[in-house]
C-alpha cells in the first residue's frame, strides 16, 4: 500500500492506494462504494484480469484516505482524475460499484465496467417519506442529537462533513449523464440488490447506447462470488473496442 499527495481547490488529500501487475501497461481502476473501500474491490477482483494492471483506491473519507472537506460527486471524480493524471496512469478500464459506478461514469474511460451503479432516483417507502417530513419540520429546533434519532445507524457513524458530503450525493439523478454517455459500457446487477434495484440496473442499460447488461443471483455486493465471470465479459469486451 501507498499513498499519494493530492491538491484539489486548495485543500491537500492523500489517497491511500495499491497496485498489483504493476509491470503491465494497460491499466483497469477499481471505485469502491458509499461506506466501502478498495479492500472489498482488491478481494474480488485480484485473481483475475491478469493482462491489466490493477489500481485499488480508497476515496477521500473512505478506508485509509482521510476526508475533512464537503464533496460533491463531481468534486470525487475531478480527485480521482488529478490521482490518475499524478501516477501517468490511462483511464483504460474503470470499474465502479454503487457510488463508485457514478464517479466512474464522470471520468469517461475507454471501457465503463458498472456493478450495482447509482445514480437513479428510487420511490422512497412511505415510512422513509413521513420520517424524512418530519425531520426536516423538526430540524430548525434541534440540534446534532436530534440528527442521530432519524438518522440510519450508518450516517450516526459519520463525521459532519462526511455526512454533509452523502446528502450531497445520494438523491442524485444522473438519468441525463448516463443518455449522454458515448463511450462503451458493460452493465453488471445482482438480481437480488435492495441498494440499487435490477430495475434501476436495467434502465442505466437502457440509457447508456453502447451497453451490454447482465444479472447474476445475488445482492449488492453479488460480485465477490461472480467476479470471475465479470472478469471474463471484460477482457472479452475490452478486446473488441
Amino acid at each position: 500500500m501507498a499513498q499519494k499527495e493530492i491538491f484539489y481547490k486548495d485543500k491537500k488529500f492523500e489517497i491511500n492506494y495499491e497496485i498489483l501487475n504493476i509491470k503491465n501497461e494497460k491499466n483497469i481502476i477499481f471505485l469502491h462504494g458509499w461506506g466501502s473501500s478498495k479492500d472489498v474491490m482488491k478481494a474480488a477482483f485480484k485473481e483475475y484480469l491478469k493482462d491489466f494492471r490493477h489500481i485499488y483506491l480508497d476515496m477521500p473519507g473512505f478506508g485509509k484516505s482521510l476526508n475533512t472537506q464537503i464533496l460533491t460527486t463531481k468534486d470525487y471524480a475531478n480527485i480521482v482524475e488529478l490521482f490518475l493524471e499524478k501516477l501517468n496512469f490511462k483511464k483504460d478500464i474503470i470499474v465502479g460499484h454503487s457510488f463508485g459506478g457514478k464517479v466512474a461514469t464522470l471520468l469517461e474511460p475507454k471501457l465503463l465496467v458498472l456493478l450495482s451503479s447509482a445514480g437513479i432516483i428510487e420511490k422512497k417507502p412511505f415510512r422513509v417519506k413521513a420520517k424524512i417530513f418530519l425531520y426536516k419540520l423538526l430540524k430548525p429546533f434541534g440540534s446534532r442529537r436530534l440528527r442521530e434519532f432519524f438518522v440510519s445507524r450508518d450516517v450516526k457513524k459519520m463525521d459532519e462533513n462526511m455526512y454533509e458530503t452523502f446528502k450531497n450525493v445520494v438523491d442524485e439523478d444522473f438519468s441525463s449523464i448516463f443518455a449522454n454517455y458515448k463511450k462503451d459500457a458493460l452493465i453488471f446487477w445482482g438480481r437480488d440488490d435492495r441498494a440499487t434495484s435490477l430495475d434501476s440496473g436495467k434502465k442505466i442499460a437502457s440509457l447508456i447506447k453502447k451497453s451490454r447488461f447482465f444479472e447474476f443471483d445475488g445482492d449488492h455486493y453479488f460480485f465477490l462470488k461472480n467476479a470471475k465471470s465479470i472478469s471474463q465479459k471484460i477482457e472479452e469486451e475490452y478486446e473488441n473496442i
